[in-house]
């Protein structure tokens, strides 16, 4: 009953993002991930090329997928790989924001017209612990345990950087608000001394009619 329901929470607390696409032979597809910082993703992927003799996609051994991961908007390249059909990656956020994962196929023609499936699974804030080594010293239960630590320790660095993020947007209204209260009372001011110039423009006028 314990291992169920650990087994529950670490898929809970493990993000996981699998979907399918469609790409030409000579196209990049990009996907954009916002991540904390210190922060490991793994991805595995499967591509499968369109065969019009047999009108379905099928495995081409000769295809190579190629994977390329960027930290945005400073263009950093933290994976550039070029694997097989059915292969996977695995990198580490150094920086927390949003990073591209784009990949391509290693068909280099502009006019190659071959279609491609794409299935992509991306997990998010997983950690794979040596497991092999481990094995001997401790349990299944305490493996489990260590798994749900590592994963409440990525929960912690993503709430960490949400609060950080709400910090920076407060700080941001704020300053909007002080601005536009000087401004108000600029305006003020402004009225103010408009007024007052009026009423002793007006006030001297009368007194010279007054005069004559």
């Amino acid at each position: 009953m314990r291992l169920t329901l650990l087994s529950f929470l670490l898929c809970l607390f493990t993000s996981i993002n699998a979907l399918h696409f469609y790409l030409d032979a000579n196209q990049k597809r990009c996907f954009i991930e916002e991540l904390p910082s210190d922060t490991v993703v793994e991805g595995h992927y499967r591509a499968l090329e369109w065969s019009e003799q047999q009108q379905l996609y099928l495995e081409n051994e000769e295809l190579g997928i190629i994977v390329e991961v960027q930290e945005e908007p400073s263009g950093h390249v933290v994976v550039k790989t070029v694997g097989p059909l059915d292969g996977r990656f695995t990198f580490t956020s150094h920086e927390a924001g949003d990073h591209s994962i784009c990949l391509s196929t290693n068909y280099s023609s502009w006019f190659s017209h071959t279609h491609i499936r794409m299935n992509l699974d991306i997990v998010v804030g997983s950690t794979k612990p040596d497991v092999e080594k481990d094995r001997s010293h401790i349990s299944d239960l305490s493996s489990k345990i260590r798994d749900l630590n590592t994963k409440l320790e990525d929960i912690r660095r993503e709430q960490q950087y949400q609060r950080e993020r709400e910090a920076d947007y407060r700080d941001l209204s704020e300053v909007t608000n002080s601005r536009a209260v000087w401004y108000s009372i600029a305006q003020i001011v402004v009225l103010v001394a408009t007024c007052a110039w009026q009423m002793r423009h007006l006030k001297r006028f009368f007194e010279d009619r007054k005069m004559r």
